[in-house]
């Protein structure tokens, strides 16, 4: 009876985490350049014993949560005509500098400037440049080109007095060596800087859409509600098995 309870308790409770990323998932299905995240989950026999002998004997399975990944998978690109926008078109990241003066990762190209000229994310953190943050005049009008070049145009200055003020950081690291934070960016795993990869380009005046599929989410959402369900009435047949075998144990 051990068996049955332990294994379905830890289908259960794995059933639960997994319906709490599909949840995360779907509540970003409107984010900008959100990635998916992923559940996987393995199986993971108890045995007695060092696994080396044939008398080591498998008791039960517990269920255990695996590595999390992500779904690198490109969002839809839209044109949004605002010039402080940008998608990453393929594979490649946009460069942002984390409160602690690291390096992170996104998609997110919604940028905006503060009154300082500083250009930042949509969350509000410095937008990495080939020598740091990227600052822009204040008050000027700002165009980003497919490279990653930032060019600035000063109030009152003639059209042809435009000039490139910095180039954004375009990182294009192993997916394998990246890990999603707590702050819902990406880091590389050694916390080393991603090199410049000049392959990579933008679309300007654009922004990637998330890569979650809503459709897809929400059936997923329903079968690990189904799987709880089952986990949950084995956990039940096992308490009537029990108290069935008590009063067996009575008549004796």
């Amino acid at each position: 009876m051990d068996r049955l309870i332990y294994t379905a308790m830890t289908g259960a409770s794995q059933a639960l985490a997994q319906q709490d990323v599909v949840a995360n998932n779907l509540a970003n299905t409107s984010t900008t350049g959100f990635r998916a995240q992923l559940a996987n989950f393995r199986s993971a026999p108890l045995s007695f014993g060092d696994g080396t002998t044939v008398n080591d004997d498998t008791t039960r399975t517990f269920v255990l949560s695996a590595t999390p990944g992500a779904d690198y998978t490109p969002g839809p690109i839209s044109q949004t005509g605002n010039p402080l926008d940008v998608a990453v078109q393929g594979p490649g990241w946009l460069t942002v500098q984390t409160p602690d003066g690291n390096e992170a990762y996104t998609r997110a190209g919604n940028l905006h400037v503060d009154p300082n000229g500083q250009l930042l994310s949509a969350t509000d953190l410095p937008v990495v440049g080939s020598s740091g943050p990227v600052s822009v005049p204040p008050g000027s009008d700002i165009t980003i080109g497919k490279d990653g070049t930032v060019s600035a145009l000063v109030p009152g200055n003639p059209p042809q007095a435009i000039a490139v003020v910095d180039q954004l950081k375009l990182v294009n690291p192993d997916p394998a060596t990246l890990v999603r934070g707590d702050d819902g960016l990406f880091h590389t795993a050694d916390g080393n800087p991603a090199d410049v990869d000049p392959a990579v380009a933008l679309a300007p005046e654009s922004l990637e859409g998330s890569n979650v599929n809503p459709v897809a989410a929400m059936v997923s959402m329903i079968t690990n509600a189904r799987q709880f369900q089952m986990q949950t009435k084995l956990l039940q047949n096992a308490d009537q098995n029990d108290q069935s075998a008590n009063q067996l144990l009575t008549f004796t």
